[in-house]
Formats: C-alpha cells, sequence, structure tokens
C-alpha cells in the first residue's frame, strides 16, 4: 500500500510558518510517543534553525513506557530538551512552563541586561496532523481556545494565545511533508491517525499491524481477541473478525468492520502500551 496525502491547506500552512518563525524565540514541537521520529516533519528543523526547540512526547500513556525513556534519552542526546506529556489527561503538563523557561533562559537574561523586562517568550506549536497539539493548548491553557478533534486537520489557520505574563503560544494547523520518501513513515503516519482514514486500505493496514504487533509484542492480540496468533497475518485477522462476530451475510466475514475495530483498538490503547517505533 502506498500512502500520500497533503491537501492544499498544508501547503498554505507552511508558507504561514515560514513568514511567523521571525517574530517567535522558541518552537515547541509534538511527536506522537508511538512513533517519535515518523512524527517528526523534517521541515520544521530546517524552519526552526537558530531557534531553541523544546520536543513534547504526546500520548505517552499509550505508548511502551521503557520506550517512552529510551526516548527521551535520544532526544535530550541529540541537543533537544524534551517533556514526556498526556496532554488529554494532563500529565506533564505542569513541568512545561517551568521547562519553557529554563530552555529560553538565556534569551530572558539577555532582555534583562537591555531593560526589556517582562517581555514574554513567544513560541510557536508545531506537529504532524492529529498529533494532539490543540489538546496539548487547551489542557496548558486550562480552557478551551482551540478546537480539537479526533481527526487530522482541524486547525486551518494560525492563532495566537495569551497563557499568562511570561508566555504566549502561536497555534500552527499540522502540516506533513508532499511526498514520503519512506513508505514506512507513511504507514507509521497512517496507523496512528495522522493521515484520512478515507484514503486507506484499512484492511491493507491492519494486516501491517499485526506484523508489527507479532513482532513486537507477541500474545498481546491472542490476549485481547482470544484468538491463537499463526504466522499468517491475514489469517489471524480472519480470526480476530470471527472473535469479535464482524459478519456481512450469513457466515460471510467483514473484514473490514474487522480491521476498523483492530486500528481503533489499537488507536485508543485497549490493546496495550505500544511503541511502533525504536530508538
Amino acid at each position: 500500500m502506498v500512502v500520500q496525502w497533503y491537501p492544499g491547506h498544508m501547503t498554505k500552512a507552511k508558507r504561514m510558518m515560514q513568514e511567523n518563525i521571525k517574530l517567535i524565540d522558541l518552537i515547541i514541537e509534538l511527536v506522537d510517543a508511538r512513533t517519535p521520529l515518523a512524527s517528526r516533519n523534517p521541515d520544521i528543523d530546517e524552519l526552526g534553525k537558530n531557534k531553541f526547540r523544546l520536543i513534547l512526547l504526546n500520548k505517552s500513556d499509550l505508548a511502551d513506557p521503557k520506550c517512552n525513556a529510551q526516548w527521551m534519552e535520544y532526544f535530550k542526546e541529540k541537543g533537544f530538551f524534551v517533556v514526556e506529556v498526556n496532554s488529554q489527561r494532563g500529565s506533564g503538563i505542569k513541568q512545561i512552563e517551568k521547562t519553557v523557561q529554563e530552555v529560553c533562559k538565556e534569551k530572558i537574561e539577555r532582555d534583562r541586561k537591555r531593560g526589556i523586562l517582562n517581555r514574554p517568550v513567544r513560541a510557536m506549536v508545531v506537529g504532524i496532523p492529529n498529533v494532539g497539539k490543540s489538546t496539548f493548548i487547551n489542557s496548558f491553557a486550562g480552557k478551551a481556545c482551540t478546537k480539537t478533534g479526533n481527526k487530522p486537520g482541524v486547525t486551518k489557520g494560525k492563532q495566537w494565545i495569551r497563557m499568562n505574563k511570561t508566555l504566549e503560544l502561536l497555534d500552527t494547523p499540522g502540516i506533513l511533508w508532499p511526498k514520503f520518501e519512506d513508505q514506512q513513515i507513511g504507514l507509521y503516519l497512517a496507523l496512528i491517525g495522522s493521515i484520512n482514514d478515507e484514503v486507506l486500505q484499512m484492511d491493507e493496514l491492519a494486516i501491517y499491524l499485526i506484523e508489527l504487533l507479532k513482532r513486537h509484542y507477541p500474545g498481546l492480540l491472542a490476549a485481547r481477541y482470544e484468538i491463537e496468533e499463526t504466522e499468517d497475518h491475514v489469517k489471524d485477522l480472519h480470526e480476530i473478525a470471527k472473535a469479535r462476530k464482524c459478519f456481512l451475510k450469513g457466515e460471510e466475514l467483514d473484514i473490514r468492520k474487522a480491521a476498523n475495530l483492530l486500528m481503533d483498538d489499537f488507536r485508543a490503547g485497549r490493546i496495550g502500551k505500544i511503541t511502533l517505533e525504536r530508538p
């Protein structure tokens, strides 16, 4: 399955980010803890040269805790500040403001020496679609200031949000890159819901997920669906369909329904705490 999806508003979003980058001190980049590298847009490194950087390992509650720790270490070694967060439940959110002040302490000190007092740090919040930017901002602000939705493409324009006297956030639409050179990245992004399901072959995607789960987390599918895992990934999907009574007419299996059910269970963390990418 070849994955490509780049709606027109993303080109506009990238242009808008390029125009606004000079206004900000810090880039706060959200990545999905289940696929921390695949969910980083390489354009953001280019856009954010010479800016302070903070990475938020979001949806960390859905990921494997051991892998979260390894990814935290990985990003720190690359020179990023990093915080593990769960925007939905608010865990890790309180640590962010303190970290922002630490990241930008040189800039704050420079302002103080010039006699510029109480100028807030301006941060641009970036990330690919459906990585949880709007949920993070609402959780961080303690109120609903942005639209949220469990689908890519909810944020269409930019908006400034004043958090307090020391921090202002610029929310931006999620941007993917026009072409995935590595199809593995496209598949990872499809699995975590960053690409519109309507352009995907969900049964093929479900089979790929089954392959990954059996490789990295043998036994999880068997425990969740009360099936026997085999070496045949297609057969396993059929067994899941039977176990969850996904039928069309008579005894004919509804494979599409079973595939959607599997994807929903994975994305909601009902199969277990799973990380697809390892450092």
